[in-house]
Formats: structure tokens, C-alpha cells, sequence
């Protein structure tokens, strides 16, 4: 059969029926997203080899694709390994013991999506905020009271805010060079949109947080949770030579699998040295991950998290989505549609919200962050170079939508580890992740109505 340019049905059943059977085994069989994927990529390679790809470049297109992500897996192990390592040693105890204690209630979500910025800019990565102070502020909030799912979106916003303006963050850099333009550049262009919807999304935050009435909030439980953690570990100030360690290390631009495995070391040493633990339970938590056993459930539940296998389910899910991904790829079904949704740009509103959509659209078929913001990049440059638009107006808009949206679908890298390290379904958190649902809003509307629209020979950003 020879290759031949795919039909516009045929780039788009693929998508299609990923997302009728993905959606439907989730949310009405309640299952695991893992087997309806691979269903979905077997109906991919079908249709690839209906347009004349041979297996070897169906398979070509699934390796190459997973090849991609081979230092993001890795980074996932790496996480679970430190995870398990922080709570063993009672860094995440620690965390969640004093932020019991000293954060408001009524101001909890809206000092917790601050603090979780501030932690995604030092490291750069949305990633080690979710899975550091993330993980501890889930508890928090779990002390305070406060629905899981809001606690969880309020993370989500703080982490990928921070990562989409810092300069450490790979997702940065990578929006900056399929735009080729300069990186800071590019990320004070960012600002204009960002900054406003971070604003918003926190002025929601507080509003959420004074509307509990203060009798809503279980200070028992709260105080519960205090005495359970400091009978079940030792904790010190001196814990927080973890979270230290990591800022320090983001400062020095210690590169992230370094970091992270100095940052589990430094949580064995602390664990050796105040909870007297072994050398077999340490290795084996790094593994297995640590299981809660202090006899109150909710503190169990948000203790018993991390290692290897526990990022396993994560892994296996990334792996088999980016499978899908590459084989749309490799046939050519997202060039078709791509093309057909350019004779739809007529203007500056339209072109960003065609841009925005489609970095959108590749999180949710291509399931990778990389490729939501290098496949609209290198499409649309043309046009905003036609239309005499600057190139960080578009990397700016790269980001409005393809880093923005990427933890918010269950099978993309960025939403499956976010699920997995906070606990909570991303159809859960989706709609309390205000930052990354205004964000792309508030993009489109300033397109439309001219405000903050960056031409060739203005001197800002």
C-alpha cells in the first residue's frame, strides 16, 4: 500500500475515538484510563497503516515519540523516590505539622497558590512544587478542613504559574525557541497575561476561603492531625534543610535529576539522624514508597505516598499516551487538521485563538507539553510574522494554552503526575485550577480587543 496524504475523517477518527473511549471508560465505567488508550492507539495504527504507513514507521512513531519523554520519566522515579524519602524522614510531616499551625484558614488557598509560585520559579518546574510543598499543603487543607479537589486545583495554579514565567523551566525555554526568540524576552511578554490571571485566580482563592464560615473548619481534626504527627515522628525545625536544599540547588541551576536525587539523599541522612530508621526501610520506601500505619486514616492516606512503583501507574500511563501521540505524528494527521484550521485565521483574535486552541488540542491528543507548544509554533510563525505580530507575542501564546492546559487531562505526562502526586483525579481539580482556566481567556480577549498586542518595532515587552 503506498503512503499517501491522510483524509480530514481520517486524521480526525483517531482523536476521535480516543476520546469517546477514554472519556466513557472513566467517567461511566469508572476504570483506569491505561487499556482504553491502548485501545484508542491500536485504532491509530490502523488507521496509519490505512493511509499507507508500514509497521516499522508505525513503530517508529510511537519509540520516537516515548524517546522524547525518556528524561520526564525519569524525573517521575525520581520524584517518587524523593517523596518517599521526605516522608520517611519526616520532612512532609514536618511541613504539614507547622503549616497546621501558623496558616489562616480563611487565607489558606490563596497563601498556598503564593507559595507554590514562589517555589515553581525558584526550581523551575511545576513538577518538584507538586510533589515538595504540593504534597503538604494537600495535607494542610486536609487538616483545615478544605475539600481535596479545591486544595489540589489551588496547587496546580500556584506550580504552573511559576513555571511558565521562570526561566529554569523547559517548557519555557522550549515555547521561547519554537518562537525563536529571546528567552527573557519571551517571558516579559508572558507577564501581560500571566499576572493578570494570577491576580483573578487568587481574588477567587480568598473569596472561596471567607466564604467558610469559621465553624466550618475542623480545628479538632486539625488538632488531631498535630498529635498524631508528632507522636509518629520527630519533628524539628531542622527538617526543612530539605526544602533548603532545593531552592539552594535551583539557585545554583543544579540540573533537575541531580537535584532531586541529592534532595533524597539529604531526606535519608535526616531520617537516619531523627527517626532513627534503617538502611533496609530506607532503600525499600524508595522503592515502595512509605505506607501510613498511626492509625488515623486521613493521615495515613496523605502519608502513604512515593517511591518507584508508586510513580509506576504514572509511567505506564505517559508511556502509553505518548504511543498514541507519536503515531498521529509520524501519518500525518495533525498536519491535515492544522491546515484546516488555518483558513479559519483572519485576523490578530482569531490567529491567537486558533493557536491557543491548538496548543490546547495537543495536550489532549499528543499528550505531551514539548510538542503543545513546538507544533502551533512552528505552524503559525508565518502568519504572525505576516501580520507583523512580534515572535514573543506568539511564544506568549504558545504558553497561554499548550503549558497551561497540560495537567489538566488524565493521559497527558503533566496531568497524570499531578494526579498521582496530589492524589486527586484531574477531572476533580479541573475546574478549581482557576489560573490555567482564565489564563487562555483572558489571552484571547486582549487579542480581540487590542490591548497588550505586541507589533514588530514596539519596544515593550
Amino acid at each position: 500500500m503506498s503512503k499517501r496524504k491522510p483524509k480530514l475523517w481520517e486524521a480526525l477518527f483517531p482523536m476521535f475515538a480516543m476520546a469517546v473511549i477514554v472519556v466513557y471508560s472513566m467517567i461511566v465505567l469508572k476504570i483506569e484510563p491505561h487499556i482504553p488508550i491502548v485501545i484508542s492507539t491500536i485504532i491509530a495504527a490502523f488507521m496509519a497503516w490505512r493511509v499507507g504507513l508500514s509497521w516499522e514507521e508505525i513503530r517508529d512513531g510511537m519509540t520516537s515519540s516515548i524517546f522524547r519523554a525518556i528524561e520526564a520519566l525519569i524525573i517521575v522515579m525520581c520524584v517518587g523516590m524523593l517523596i518517599g524519602s521526605w516522608v520517611l524522614s519526616g520532612i512532609v510531616p514536618a511541613m504539614i505539622y507547622y503549616g497546621l499551625d501558623i496558616i489562616s484558614p480563611r487565607f489558606f488557598l490563596p497563601t498556598g497558590c503564593i507559595l507554590c509560585a514562589i517555589v515553581s520559579v525558584a526550581t523551575g518546574s511545576a513538577w518538584t512544587s507538586g510533589g515538595t510543598v504540593g504534597v503538604a499543603l494537600m495535607g494542610i487543607g486536609a487538616g483545615l478542613g478544605i475539600r481535596p479537589e479545591i486544595t489540589a486545583g489551588m496547587v496546580i495554579s500556584g506550580a504552573y504559574f511559576g513555571d511558565k514565567i521562570s526561566p529554569l523551566s523547559d517548557s519555557t525555554n522550549v515555547a521561547a525557541a519554537a518562537a525563536e526568540v529571546d528567552l527573557y524576552e519571551h517571558v516579559r511578554a508572558m507577564l501581560y497575561t500571566t499576572v493578570p490571571s494570577m491576580i483573578i485566580a487568587l481574588i477567587i482563592y480568598t473569596v472561596i476561603g471567607l466564604g467558610h464560615k469559621p465553624e466550618s473548619y475542623s480545628l479538632q481534626l486539625a488538632d488531631n492531625m498535630r498529635q498524631v504527627l508528632i507522636s509518629e515522628f520527630n519533628i524539628t525545625p531542622v527538617l526543612f534543610l530539605g526544602p533548603i536544599f532545593v531552592l539552594l540547588s535551583a539557585w545554583k541551576k543544579i540540573p533537575a535529576i541531580p537535584s532531586l536525587l541529592a534532595a533524597t539523599a539529604v531526606g535519608g541522612v535526616l531520617a537516619f539522624i531523627y527517626q532513627k530508621t534503617t538502611l533496609v526501610t530506607f532503600l525499600d520506601v524508595l522503592l515502595n514508597g512509605y505506607t501510613g500505619n498511626t492509625g488515623m486514616e486521613i493521615v495515613d492516606k496523605l502519608l502513604s505516598r512515593g517511591g518507584v512503583n508508586g510513580m509506576m501507574w504514572t509511567i505506564s500511563l505517559i508511556i502509553f499516551a505518548l504511543s498514541f501521540g507519536g503515531i498521529l505524528e509520524k501519518a500525518k494527521f495533525t498536519d491535515v487538521i492544522l491546515e484546516r484550521v488555518m483558513k479559519f485565521v483572519n485576523g490578530t483574535g482569531s490567529l491567537v485563538l486558533t493557536t491557543i486552541i491548538t496548543g490546547i488540542l495537543c495536550d489532549f491528543v499528543l499528550t505531551d507539553q514539548y510538542l503543545a507548544n513546538i507544533i502551533p509554533g512552528r505552524m503559525y510563525y508565518k502568519l504572525y510574522d505576516e501580520m507583523g505580530l512580534k515572535r514573543s507575542y506568539l511564544s506568549r501564546t504558545l504558553e497561554d494554552g499548550g503549558s497551561l492546559w497540560s495537567p489538566m487531562f488524565p493521559w497527558n505526562g503533566c496531568g497524570a503526575y499531578q494526579s498521582a502526586t496530589l492524589g486527586v483525579s484531574t477531572f476533580a481539580y479541573f475546574p478549581f485550577a482557576f489560573l490555567n482556566l482564565i489564563n487562555p481567556i483572558i489571552s484571547i480577549i486582549m487579542a480581540y480587543c487590542g490591548i497588550f498586542v505586541f507589533k514588530k518595532g514596539d519596544k515593550r515587552p
